[in-house]
């Protein structure tokens, strides 16, 4: 079993295509096949399940992965090590929910860049419980997520504290009007929207029509609309609060008080890139504090 196998399986395991895995790693998806099966053939049992929407992992198959995400990492790590100097470069990828992706990463991003302009920087935006896997999987060197998260896997820290409040029309009514309106909110799988309807039903309030939307930009703009109400930090709709754009409610305090923690995996090799990184982070904490 040789390492580009394990890439070649990982990447068809990770896409669910034998097709999207060809295009992605550039290889003829003929030889992609044929190492597959190689690999099955050697390892004497099948892994994958064959349909014509795609292919998933057997249990052989799901085993497999762990340990050549495992693998695959260590040797890039091991690489990483030969390579790694005092300069910071290579690449960092990683992963944040929108909302801090929206207001706090650009700043911190834009001020590592300036001083490290060797290492290339890639963000991910989704959901914690997602993120959180990314990580887990090596996928993403680490991530800002909604926590703490409980993890054997993980090391953590918390970076950012967020005031969550309701968000209505300019003009609109009470709560009691409020809450008569349709929800505007990300996926399921949203912090925010797992917090509010927490809430509603210690209330005993019943959770309205929910509405879902990719972005927090068309959340905010369907809020002024009038289209329906949302929850988020107070920090990304500041602006539009200050220009009367949007009412904005508070929420008990049980609900309102939410943090961002940076997650990476407690085996992480901190390259000099990795570790200036995690330093800048700690610095906008400390300057915080401060304040």
């Amino acid at each position: 079993m040789e390492s580009g196998d394990l890439r070649i399986f990982q990447a068809v395991a990770r896409e669910g295509s034998i097709t999207k895995a060809a295009s992605r790693l550039g290889y003829v998806q003929s030889n992609v096949t044929a190492r597959i099966q190689q690999l099955e053939l050697e390892l004497q049992r099948p892994l994958f399940h064959r349909s014509k929407r795609g292919m998933t992992l057997t249990s052989a198959g799901q085993n497999l992965l762990e340990h050549a995400d495992k693998i695959l990492y260590l040797l890039d790590a091991a690489q990483k090590q030969m390579i790694n100097n005092d300069i910071p470069n290579g690449s960092i990828k990683l992963g944040s929910v929108e909302t801090a992706a929206a207001v706090y990463l650009p700043s911190i991003m834009l001020n590592y860049r300036k001083q490290y302009p060797e290492v290339k920087l890639s963000l991910f935006s989704g959901y914690t419980n997602e993120l959180v896997q990314k990580v887990i999987r090596y996928e993403l060197d680490g991530a800002f997520v909604n926590g703490p998260i409980q993890h054997p896997e993980l090391d953590q820290f918390p970076v950012f504290q967020e005031e969550i409040v309701l968000i209505s029309e300019p003009g609109s009514g009470d709560l009691t009007q409020v809450l008569n309106k349709p929800l505007l909110f990300f996926g399921v799988g949203c912090y925010v929207r797992e917090r509010f309807e927490s809430w509603l039903k210690e209330e005993g309030i019943p959770v309205p029509e929910i509405m879902e939307f990719g972005t927090l930009e068309a959340i905010i703009g369907g809020v002024a609309a009038g289209l329906g109400t949302s929850i988020l930090p107070r920090s990304t709709v500041r602006k539009w609060e200050a220009e009367g754009a949007l009412r904005v409610h508070d929420i008990p305090k049980k609900y309102s008080r939410a943090t961002v923690y940076f997650i990476y995996r407690r085996d992480h090799f901190f390259t000099c890139a990795f570790t200036k990184f995690v330093e800048q982070i700690k610095n906008v904490i400390a300057e915080a504090s401060r304040c």
